[in-house]
């Protein structure tokens, strides 16, 4: 079950996970951190890196080591994690990789509504997110050749997921479109008479409920 967090912002996470390698000043923390697209990965937003690495630093997860000045630029404070910073490194970690949480989901909303919209319309909706996903592996792929030979493989596995994450979605999203384009999926018919004939809702969906009480599958009458 997911704890409670004394600082429950991923960029949190994020800060720990590269601190634990040696100290560092906040904008040090910063470049490490997108070098290794962590942005991506975390979704990360900087304006909040000054707040997330006090509370670190409040909470003891972090601490002050000392400071360093580059010419006439503000002095840069220096942080090292601390031993309770480790910890909750470590507990954070195995808790995101053992259990799994619903996490808010666009695209699963848009399906659960999409009945909304007529089939026709969906297909090429469908179709333009299926076009984006294949740029978004297409560049994936790119960024991750790029990085492969300047970081071990263990540093990349995150990269590895999104990408599977991706080809599946975009595998199952064109099943999806292909099966409304051709009437393969059960309910097309129906639902694109809702729209073409404007039938209203509430007789389709009493049609479908009849059908189903007498056990005959959910397609319309065509005559």
């Amino acid at each position: 079950m997911a704890r409670t967090r004394k600082v429950g912002n991923l960029l949190a996470l994020g800060v720990l996970s590269v601190l634990i390698e040696r100290p560092m000043h906040r904008y040090e923390i910063a470049a490490t951190l997108e070098a290794r697209g962590k942005d991506r990965d975390m979704a990360i937003k900087w304006g909040s890196l000054y707040t997330v690495v006090g509370n670190l630093e409040k909470h003891g997860f972090l601490e002050v080591v000392g400071s360093e000045r580059d010419g006439a630029r503000p002095e840069r404070v220096i942080y090292r994690i601390t031993d309770a910073g480790r910890a909750e490194l470590a507990d954070w970690t195995r808790e995101l990789i053992a259990e799994p949480q619903p996490e808010p989901r666009r695209f699963v909303a848009g399906l659960s509504v999409m009945s909304g919209l007529a089939p026709d319309e969906v297909i090429e909706l469908l179709g333009r997110r299926l076009a984006e996903l294949e740029a978004e592996i297409t560049s994936g792929r790119a960024r991750l050749a790029a990085v492969d030979a300047a970081l071990p493989r263990l540093f990349l596995v995150e990269n590895d997921f999104e990408l599977a994450m991706l080809e599946a979605e975009a595998a199952w999203v064109r099943a999806l479109r292909d099966s409304f384009a051709d009437g393969s999926f059960p309910d097309v018919e129906l639902w694109r008479r809702w729209h073409s004939a404007n039938t209203p809702p509430a007789d389709i969906m009493a049609e479908v409920q009849a059908r189903m009480q007498k056990g005959a599958p959910n397609t319309p009458d065509t005559d």
